[in-house]
């Protein structure tokens, strides 16, 4: 099996460096956290758009596209006759050096060609609406360099769905201003946008081009448009077509002699009353220093003072390198709140930098956008975002809460939810629906994960609407008693939790039955009437989800925090916990005498109530999400379920690349299974290796007491491991978890696709942190409670929390996997395994 490397880890610098521009897919990394965001490839690909990649798409990219990546912002470099790029792409001219460092939010790119570098930082400043690209010119050489430089961004017509589409109106609507050294795209802000983006460069230029045809020629290519070989700018004025942004610039180096030209891709929104200013006050303004292009016969122009504002604070390389500084800051403050020690370089750069990152990226994109996530046909889900939350929660927590209140907002009165939301409106969406019966746990799930960081039991007492409609509120708490009641509302003839539309696995579609190609596999129910389609896995996660629900209802009886609302004033919590106790002791009952298949747990009941996940069928016969659910709810723990459940994942599911989704794959398609009989055997939900779900059988490992286990399948699927064996193999990027691995039954076991968008960061995160390295937020403290491979004999956790600091040493002395032995604190001995919250800086001793 060949593993040619295509970089390797520095984790001195927290960057992953890439030393070939000929990965085996694009290697991405993402800039900006918080409004801006851009997708960034190795060579320079991808694009940039203001909180929803569908409705604010700032620059355009072809998905799918031939070749691969041919979108993105790119520099082409003349030198005499000789025509390249930083990145090697799109020229793709072969380069004398190459590297990619991807690090925290951001991308440094360098080129070398006969004699000169160029190496260009790209990055999103902290709370502005812009992408900078700091380019740095070298002339290594013994000879002066006369060098002309054309930068490159495509316009995207704001809404990247009718972009795509939408021709006959497209290309007749793009329009530009061009002021100086800035270029302005206004396309529709004459009508109902009241924004406008616009590209930047702190140099003059020699020239510009804006339409895109007359820069690159009509039968030309990005590898090389006419204007960039000829050399000649054409100064074209977009009217409709296609706009696009290049400047071009004349840089003269001598011998050693370096330069740096700041180029920044911005985006403004004006107030309605404030779109326009007099083309004749903006001259005057600026005291006719610029020569502006309006639209001809018009007599206003677009207001750029947030545009003048925004160049202005950023147009120097001090000013540049200062709002670098800062960003690295910000990411030392995110990833000084927990780090940990253990002596094990693969597991440590993972723990303290490179998976708390990708929690803090799922926790921006959700699914919507990634180099297999177009940005349009997924928005921010109630499921996965409730499951991102437990990855970055102890880094944004303020953000956290919003993200919670924002998510119980598309919640139904009947408890029941909007699958997806859209970033940009936070209104539900309607294309998608609700129906997935295992939505409404999530939100106790991630709500509890918050106040168990933080302490703020006050979010239970903020006022949220269902569907977002005025009139409806109910206050959180109420939220997360309705989402209980809704799967104890909705049980099937074994008294399990119904399925819906679809469980977390969204590809089981017990009540779909389509013979349709043209129908949706995850809204189309052409059978629900009469339906006895039970979920396992949602079984277990309610039983999970029902003991946090109990346990906070114990918790706020026992405490009785001072809420506002009269509801929760005056709230018996201690019954609530016990009408929940009966409900959750009824679900295990259920599980353990109709959920049971003798070595493990089932998976579903169909439509017609026959089995799912059981021996008795042909293909599909054990399934990973019951047996994770049940055995993380410990449910038939004392009575031997779970280690047999757990011997059986090991037995029929386990493969060198981790575990796969069920066993046997289905090798037809089975109509009253849905979706996941529709792909070949080994991918994706016909068992393929669902990363995502991997450490749920892991954490059920650390529940049963399996240190040794749960290590070995955690490694398995752990990026700095894999990144060691199999780069080429892996395909996809090797610093990051991706969803899916090609299973057993596939051409190409261990094939990687659908990277960085997926649960996998925020469970691989709350897997090995609060379940292997066991440091577990709880409401009055830290429960320290690990479950180890033998072999770890000791580590330190540095953890802050709730303002303080606390430095955790764990010693091992005779290798148990499981049970702590003593605990002291600041030198004194604790009972239990509770470390109390206090403030302070506090040293605890762990002895397992």
């Amino acid at each position: 099996m060949s593993n040619e490397r295509y970089g390797h880890f520095d984790d001195l610098h927290r960057e992953y460096v890439i030393t070939s521009p000929l990965t085996p897919w694009p290697w991405i990394n993402y800039l900006g956290n918080e409004d801006f965001f851009s997708l960034i490839s190795n060579t320079a690909g991808g694009y940039s758009f203001y909180k929803d990649a569908k409705f604010r798409r700032i620059t355009r990219y072809r998905y799918n596209n031939v070749p691969m990546d041919n979108d993105g912002r790119y520099f082409y470099i003349k030198d005499g006759d000789t025509v390249w790029n930083p990145g090697f792409k799109p020229c793709r001219t072969p380069l004398d050096f190459y590297e990619c460092r991807h690090g925290m939010n951001y991308t440094r790119i360098t080129g070398q060609k006969n004699g000169v570098e160029a190496s260009v930082l790209f990055f999103v400043p902290l709370h502005k609406w812009c992408e900078v690209q700091k380019m740095t010119l070298t002339n290594n050489s013994n000879e002066q360099k006369s060098l002309r430089v054309f930068s490159f961004e495509e316009w995207c017509l704001w809404n990247a769905a009718t972009d795509m589409e939408n021709f006959q109106r497209n290309f007749s609507t793009g329009e530009v201003e061009i002021e100086g050294s800035t270029i302005y795209h206004k396309t529709e802000y004459r009508e109902r946008r009241n924004h406008y983006a616009f590209y930047h460069v702190n140099q003059p230029i020699a020239g510009f081009d804006t339409d895109r045809e007359t820069f690159m020629g009509l039968y030309s290519e990005k590898s090389m448009p006419d204007a960039v070989r000829e050399g000649l700018p054409r100064n074209s004025h977009a009217h409709g077509w296609s706009p696009i942004a290049s400047h071009c610039i004349d840089v003269d180096l001598k011998p050693g002699e370096k330069k740096d030209l700041i180029f920044i891709l911005g985006y403004v929104e004006n107030e309605q009353e404030k779109k326009w200013i007099d083309a004749a006050d903006e001259k005057a303004g600026r005291g006719d220093k610029a020569e502006t292009y309006g639209e001809d016969g018009l007599d206003r122009v677009i207001n750029k003072a947030k545009a003048h504002q925004l160049i202005s604070e950023l147009d120097t390389t001090e000013k540049v390198d200062a709002a670098f500084r800062e960003l690295g800051e910000y990411w030392d403050r995110l990833l000084g709140i927990y780090h940990v020690s253990t002596g094990n370089d693969k597991l440590d750069r993972m723990v303290n930098v490179w998976n708390q990152y990708q929690c803090m990226i799922t926790f921006c994109m959700s699914r919507s956008a990634s180099f297999f996530e177009s940005g349009i046909g997924r928005g921010m889900g109630f499921r996965d975002s409730n499951q991102d939350l437990v990855g970055f929660v102890h880094q944004i927590p303020e953000r956290a809460r919003q993200r919670i209140i924002d998510i119980a907002s598309t919640q139904f009165p009947d408890g029941g939810c909007y699958h997806q939301y859209q970033p940009l409106t936070k209104r539900g969406n309607n294309d998608i629906g609700g129906g997935f019966n295992d939505d409404p746990c999530w939100l106790i799930f991630g709500t509890v994960a918050y106040i168990k960081e933080t302490g703020d039991f006050s979010i239970l007492d903020e006022m949220v609407p269902f569907d977002n409609k005025p009139g409806t509120e109910k206050t959180l708490f109420e939220h997360l008693t309705i989402s209980m009641n809704h799967v104890v509302n909705n049980l099937g003839p074994h008294k399990l939790p119904l399925i819906g539309r679809a469980d977390w696995n969204d590809c089981m579609n017990l009540n779909c039955f389509s013979w349709d190609p043209n129908e949706s596999f995850q809204t189309t129910e052409n059978k629900t009437e009469g339906t006895k389609a039970e979920s396992l896995m949602i079984a277990g996660l309610f039983v999970c989800t029902g003991n946090d629900y109990m346990a906070l209802c114990q918790e706020l009886a026992d405490t009785k925090p001072d809420f506002k609302s009269e509801t929760l004033s005056s709230f018996d919590f201690a019954a609530e916990g016990q009408r929940m106790q009966k409900a959750v002791d009824n679900m295990s009952d259920a599980v353990k005498t109709a959920g049971w298949d003798g070595k493990w747990f089932l998976r579903a009941y169909d439509f017609y109530g026959k089995k799912i996940g059981s021996d008795e069928n042909r293909e599909g016969k054990i399934f990973i999400e019951s047996q994770g659910w049940c055995t993380m709810a410990g449910i038939g723990l004392k009575e031997g379920l779970c280690d047999k459940a757990l011997e059986s994942v090991k037995e029929r599911m386990d493969t060198p690349f981790g575990i796969v989704l069920q066993n046997p794959a289905y090798t037809h398609y089975y109509v009253e299974y849905g979706e996941i009989s529709s792909y070949p055997e080994g991918y994706k939900e016909n068992a393929g290796i669902f990363c995502h779900n991997n450490p749920w059988v892991i954490i059920g490992m650390t529940v049963a007491g399996h240190g040794n286990d749960a290590w070995e399948h955690y490694k398995k699927i752990l990026p700095s491991y894999v990144e060691e064996k199999y780069q080429s193999l892996h395909k996809v990027e090797p610093y990051v978890n991706c969803q899916m691995v090609a299973g057993k039954d596939s051409p190409r076991p261990g094939e990687g696709k659908n990277s960085w968008l997926t649960g996998t960061a925020a469970w691989m995160w709350y897997t090995v942190s609060e379940f292997i390295l066991g440091i577990k937020p709880d409401y009055r403290g830290l429960r320290i409670d690990p479950c180890l491979p033998s072999t770890a004999r000791e580590y330190t956790v540095e953890r802050k929390f709730r303002g303080a600091n606390y430095k955790i040493h764990i010693t091992n002395p005779h290798g148990a996997e499981k049970g702590v032995k003593s605990i002291t604190v600041d030198g004194k001995p604790v009972e239990g395994n509770l470390v109390p919250a206090a403030p302070g800086e506090h040293i605890v001793e762990v002895v397992m």
